[in-house]
């Protein structure tokens, strides 16, 4: 998912170029659009994989030597 957001953020980006070259509102909201899809994406990813212990590794076995 999280290539996904970097794949978004890379066409948000030349949306926004291409906004400032032709001076469109149309390709701005496109930008807009695309940006908000990507960091909606990116917080989904980022609560997905948070553990609810707060971060530590679940218990296992321990190695005895």
């Amino acid at each position: 998912m999280l290539v996904l957001t970097l794949v978004l953020a890379a066409i948000g980006f030349a949306l926004l170029v291409t906004a400032l070259t032709t001076g469109s509102v149309l390709w701005a909201w496109g930008c807009i659009v695309v940006c908000g899809i990507g960091a909606v994406l990116l917080l989904v990813s980022a609560l997905s994989t948070r553990r609810p212990d707060g971060g530590a590794p679940p218990p296992g076995r321990h190695v005895r030597r």
